[in-house]
């Protein structure tokens, strides 16, 4: 009987590494994307830099009143690309730089739930050396009330700790 409640421990053990594993792939996926996004609106933010830059030198070898249009062009690309580099760095420390904080939180989980496995695995031996000590001898009440005192105190303790 007892060997049958802790086979069925691990169904849970199995979900919490789907959702773990799932997390984990979708995060990651989440994250990638959005650095490439901020990658790419930097790139996009440098390259207007140049071409307001080309603006500048190129009015210069106009006449005036060519040249005020293409200065007054360059600086209204020059205010938008103000709030493009505000838009890069706020997708960097609010957006990604958090989204990459999960990935020690998921290393840290990971490396619980294989300690709880570890400890699970660890009951169903002693389980079953309980199961066998009994089988071979039932008379020995004595002997197996304290190896029954012993096998349950890993799991409780880390089932607690792992929530």
């Amino acid at each position: 009987l007892m060997g049958k409640t802790l086979d069925l421990n691990w169904f849970p053990m199995q979900a919490m590494e789907l959702v773990l594993n799932n997390s984990e792939k979708h995060l990651g996926e989440l994250c990638s994307i959005l650095a490439s996004y901020t990658r790419k609106t930097a790139k996009l933010r440098d390259k207007v830099d140049v071409l307001v830059s080309a603006l500048f030198d190129f009015s210069r070898s106009e006449d005036p009143e060519f040249q005020v249009g293409l200065n007054n062009l360059a600086e209204d690309l020059a205010m938008v690309q103000d709030y493009r580099h505000a838009q890069v760095e706020r997708l960097e420390t609010r957006v990604v730089s958090p989204l990459k904080a999960y990935g020690d939180i998921f290393k840290h989980k990971r490396t619980e739930l294989k300690k709880f496995s570890a400890d699970l695995n660890r009951e169903q031996k002693e389980v079953q050396k309980l199961e066998k000590l009994r089988l071979r001898n039932p008379a020995d009440r004595q002997r197996l009330v304290s190896f029954i005192q012993k096998p349950f105190f890993y799991i409780k303790h880390d089932s607690f700790h792992f929530k």
